[in-house]
Parts: C-alpha cells; sequence; structure tokens
C-alpha cells in the first residue's frame, strides 16, 4: 500500500476505483466497503483508492465536539494496510477544504486528481459542504464526468447496523467484546511505557504505565480488563487498569498494565495493547493489603478466563 500525506502529492496516472471516508475504527462495516472496491479494481486492472481524512471532519468543523476516534491515524492506517489497498491519501481535513461544494469536490478531485473510474461508497455516505452530497447526486455527477457509483448496503450483526458511533459508546461503557465484534479485531491501544510510582512493583504486580500521546484517542472507562500484546514474538496476556488509583489518592489517569509471567524491561518502547474483557469497575480500598487481595483475585479470574476462552470475534 502507498501512502499519500496530501490530494497534491497523488495524482493518479489511470482509471482508479476509489471510496471516501474517516473510516475510523475500519470497522465490519468499512471492510465490507474495502473489499468491494479491492475486489472489482483488481478485475478491471485498475487501482483501489481511499481517500480519508485526518483529523475527523467533527474536530474542525463544531468547536465544541468531544468526539473521541477508535484509532490513531497510526493504527488506521496499520489496519488499512492489511486490506490489501493499493493506494491510501490522507488529505488533511481543513475548514477550507470543508467548503468545496459537492460539485467543486467531484470535479477537482474526484475527477481531476484520481482520474475515477468507479466510486464505491456506504449506504449512508454524504459528502461536499454542508454534507450536501448524497448517492442521487452521486449518480448524475457519474454521468457527466464518466464514472459509475456503487452503493454498499449496510453491515449488520445480529440485526444491528455496525457504525463507528454505536463502536464508541460501546467502548466508552465498557462493553469490549461488544466492540470487537463489530470492529472485528480487538480494540487497541499504542503507547510508549513509561515510568510510575512502583507501587504495583511493592505488592508483587509490576506494571508497565503506558502513556497515549494522541489526546484524541478514545479510551474505555475507568476500570480492569483482561488485555494482550505481542511483545519480541511473544504473546503476552495481562490485565490493564485504567484510572485514578483511588486507594492511594491518586490525582491523574494512568493506564497500567500487569503482564503475567513476563518480567523485561519494556521502558521507553513502544507497544500495542489488545483489550479483550472488561473485569470490574476501579475501587478504592481500605487498605493497599485489600488492594493486593484484589489483585490476586483478578489474576486468577483473568487466568481461568484466558485458558477456558479463545475470544473469538
Amino acid at each position: 500500500m502507498k501512502i499519500y500525506s496530501d490530494l497534491s502529492d497523488y495524482t493518479s496516472k489511470n482509471n482508479s476505483f476509489v471510496t471516501i471516508g474517516t473510516f475510523d475504527g475500519v470497522h465490519l462495516g468499512h471492510k465490507k466497503v474495502l473489499s468491494n472496491l479491492i475486489s472489482t479494481a483488481k478485475k478491471s486492472g485498475s487501482s483501489s483508492v481511499l481517500l480519508t481524512f485526518f483529523p475527523h471532519p467533527r474536530i474542525v468543523l463544531d468547536k465544541n465536539a468531544d468526539i473521541k476516534l477508535i484509532n490513531t491515524i497510526d493504527e488506521r492506517i496499520k489496519l488499512l494496510e492489511k486490506t490489501g489497498l493499493d493506494i491510501l491519501v490522507i488529505q488533511e481535513f481543513t475548514k477550507d477544504f470543508a467548503k468545496k461544494t459537492a460539485l467543486d469536490f467531484v470535479k477537482n478531485v474526484l475527477v481531476d486528481h484520481l482520474q475515477i473510474s468507479n466510486l464505491i461508497i456506504g449506504y449512508d455516505h454524504r459528502f461536499g459542504k454542508d454534507r450536501e452530497g448524497n448517492f442521487d447526486q452521486l449518480t448524475e455527477y457519474g454521468k457527466i464526468f464518466g464514472f459509475d457509483v456503487t452503493k454498499i448496503s449496510q453491515q449488520e450483526i445480529d440485526h444491528i447496523t455496525i457504525s463507528s458511533t454505536k463502536i464508541r459508546k460501546a467502548i466508552e461503557l465498557g462493553n469490549i467484546e461488544e466492540a470487537n465484534r463489530y470492529l472485528g479485531y480487538y480494540f487497541m491501544l499504542t503507547g510508549e511505557v513509561v515510568k510510575g510510582k512502583n507501587l504495583g512493583e511493592k505488592i508483587g504486580f509490576p506494571t508497565a504505565n503506558l502513556s497515549i500521546k494522541e489526546t484524541y484517542k478514545l479510551l474505555p472507562k475507568t476500570g480492569s480488563y483482561i488485555v494482550k500484546s505481542e511483545i519480541e514474538n511473544q504473546t503476552v496476556y495481562g490485565m490493564m487498569n485504567i484510572g485514578y488509583n483511588p486507594t492511594v489518592k491518586g490525582k491523574t489517569q494512568t493506564i497500567e498494565i500487569h503482564f503475567f509471567d513476563f518480567n523485561k524491561d519494556l521502558y521507553g518502547k513502544k507497544i500495542q495493547i489488545d483489550v479483550l474483557k472488561f473485569l470490574r469497575d476501579e475501587q478504592k480500598f481500605d487498605s493497599v493489603s485489600a488492594l493486593k487481595n484484589q489483585l490476586l483475585a483478578d489474576k486468577q479470574k483473568s487466568l481461568e478466563i484466558i485458558n477456558g476462552t479463545l475470544f473469538e470475534l
């Protein structure tokens, strides 16, 4: 997959099959669109192109928007690389770009830059200034400029339409297993391991403290979770706590992971944590000793679940 950081960096030299969207989460609904795009492009000998946007349009257009994203831009790229996509164009979304009318967008971006021959979009796609463009309008523009438009139906699990909004809500509520089913992979957190206060180590539960620099990244609700990670070609399971450490009067939110049967130095390393299952809400204990007893119980429960479950999506 070739990656371009701006439309000005890429102009197609032949006909291309294109889809457009933020694609936050790269969930099963997105993959249905991408699968169709990639397979039909290959059959025609054309390039498959995804035009995506960063930052998220809502963050740019609404200063009061408090939207957090399922993926960082690096995570989104990593997920898209696995799909077989030929070209990824990441267009910076600005207020000026948002002013493009539907016609301007089609003519200047799709036709002139991307040399579009087929546009493949999701069932609810809208585009252009004030989201004025829709499927019917795209079809009319296709007739004028000579490209076809294909609409992909909604992807459903258990008769519930999959959307990034629903997945975000599930993550916020700690419904990680539901979110993972809609995503088609484990929700991930990616960051650098930094030094903490070493309280965990003092009570027999050393932790890797994860620092995520992307402030727009969505975090699950506070509490404890079963997680896993691939570290030095080894799958390592553990339990993660997201919260404020109320037992020791913590003031800032931390992300701490205790890996089972793993004691290598991870300071300064960037790691990916896959979140598998919610264990319990964060609690304030009467003493550090009571906290340790709860952690022992959490570890026992986690190991029982890990050994008895394949965590199939």
